[in-house]
C-alpha cells in the first residue's frame, strides 16, 4: 500500500519534532506496538522496566527513565486496546538544560499495519521504522511504443522515472521506388520483429531484477503494442507482470504521461489516481464557472470562513505551518483538506495557481 501525500506529510512532521531531540543518556523511551498484539502485554513490560530503572547508577538518569516510562504508561491507559495499525510511542525528558524537567509523551498510529515490536532506551528516539514508510511501496513499470520507438519508465508513486528508450530504423509502410511490394513487406516485417526483441530485452533487463515491481502497465498507438505482448519475445517471468494494454496518442515522455492518465482503472488504488482525479476536478470546474472554484491563499481561507469550501487543495511546497492553520480552519466548517504532490502536472499547476485551490459547496464572489 503507498501512503497518500497527505500522511506522508503527517509522519514527516511528527519524525521532524522528535528528530530534534537528543539526551545527554540513555533515557529516551521508544516503544512499537505492533498490530493486534495486546496493549496490556506492553504496559506489563513497561511495568519491569521501571524497576529495573531503580538500579541506574546516575540519579538524574534514574529518575528520567522512571518519569519517562510512568508518562507512557500513563498515554497507554487512553487505549482500550492497541490500534488497528499498531502504535509508536516515544517518552523522555526534553529540557535543553541539564538538571531541569520537560517529560513529554507522543504517539502516532502507522496508516499501515506496524509488524515490529521494540523496546529501547537510548540517547535519541528510534525512528527508522517510521522513516522506512516514507518509502513508495509500489512501483509499476511503463513501457510505450510503436513500431519504430519505444519508451520504458518507473511508475514511483506519483512520478515517472524514464529508465531508456529506443528508436529503429522500420521503413514506412509506402512501399520505397524501385522494391518489389513482396520483398518490402517482408523486410519491414523483419525490422519490425527486431525492434520487438530489442524492446523485450530492454525489458528484461529493467524490469526482471525488480521484486518491488507489482506490474507492467503497457501502452501505444496502434496494433503493434497487441502483436508485441503476444509476439513471444517477452520473457514469461516478465510477461506474466503485464496488467493492462492501452491504446494511447503518443510514444515518448507524452506517451509516458498519457498511459498513466489512460491506467486509471488499474490504479484507481494508487495516490496518483486520487490526486488527479480531485486535481482534474477542480481545473475543470475553473474553466467552466470560476465561482464553483477559488485560488490563491486569500481567496481560499475567505471561501472556507464562509462555510462554502468543500474540499481544500495545499500544495507540497507550501510551509507546515501554513498547512497546519488552514488545516485546523478547515476543520471548524467540516471542510476536507487534501495535500497535492508536484509530481504530476496538475500538481504543478496547483503550484502555480497560488498553491492553494478550493472545490465549493456553492458558488461565492471572492
Amino acid at each position: 500500500m503507498s501512503l497518500t501525500t497527505y500522511q506522508k506529510f503527517k509522519i514527516r512532521k511528527f519524525l521532524k519534532e522528535l528528530r530534534g531531540h537528543k539526551a545527554r543518556h540513555t533515557e529516551l523511551v521508544t516503544v512499537y506496538i505492533p498490530a493486534g498484539y495486546d496493549i496490556n502485554k506492553i504496559m506489563n513490560h513497561l511495568g519491569q522496566e521501571q524497576g529495573t530503572a531503580k538500579n541506574i547508577k546516575s540519579a538524574a538518569t534514574r529518575n528520567n527513565v522512571i518519569d519517562a516510562l510512568e508518562k507512557m504508561m500513563q498515554h497507554l491507559r487512553l487505549y482500550k486496546k492497541t490500534p488497528e495499525n499498531g502504535l509508536a510511542v516515544f517518552s523522555g525528558n526534553v529540557a535543553e538544560r541539564e538538571g531541569q524537567i520537560d517529560v513529554r509523551v507522543w504517539s502516532i498510529e502507522p496508516p499501515i499495519p506496524m509488524k515490529t515490536r521494540i523496546y529501547r532506551c537510548e540517547k535519541d528516539f528510534q525512528l527508522d521504522i517510521l522513516e522506512e514508510l516514507l518509502e513508495t511501496k509500489e512501483i509499476y513499470g511503463l513501457v510505450v511504443m510503436d513500431a519504430r520507438d519505444a519508451d520504458i519508465a518507473l511508475l514511483k508513486g506519483k512520478a515517472i522515472v524514464p529508465l531508456t528508450n529506443t528508436h529503429s530504423h522500420v521503413p514506412g509502410k509506402m512501399k520505397a521506388g524501385g522494391q518489389s511490394s513482396v520483398r518490402f513487406a517482408a523486410n519491414r516485417a523483419l525490422a519490425v520483429k527486431a525492434h520487438m526483441k530489442k524492446v523485450a530485452d530492454m525489458m528484461k533487463d529493467q524490469f526482471l531484477p525488480r521484486e518491488d515491481l507489482k506490474g507492467i502497465l503497457v501502452g501505444g498507438p496502434g496494433p503493434v503494442k497487441y502483436d508485441f505482448v503476444d509476439s513471444g519475445f517477452i520473457t514469461g517471468d516478465v510477461k506474466k507482470k503485464i496488467i493492462t494494454i492501452k491504446d494511447i496518442s503518443y510514444t515518448g515522455p507524452f506517451g509516458l504521461e498519457e498511459l498513466v492518465d489512460r491506467s486509471q482503472d488499474v490504479l484507481a488504488k494508487e495516490e496518483i489516481a486520487d490526486e488527479k482525479q480531485v486535481m482534474n476536478r477542480f481545473l475543470t470546474m475553473l474553466a467552466k464557472n470560476q465561482k464553483q472554484v477559488a485560488y490563491g491563499e486569500q481567496d481560499v481561507m475567505k471561501a472556507v470562513e464562509l462555510g462554502a469550501a468543500d474540499i481544500v487543495l495545499i500544495s507540497i511546497v507550501v510551509d507546515d505551518e501554513k498547512i497546519e492553520g488552514m488545516e485546523e480552519l478547515a476543520k471548524q466548517f467540516g471542510t476536507e483538506v487534501k495535500i497535492i504532490s508536484t509530481d504530476t502536472r496538475e500538481g504543478v499547476q496547483l503550484r502555480d495557481l497560488g498553491k492553494f485551490g478550493a472545490i465549493l459547496r456553492f458558488e461565492v464572489e471572492l
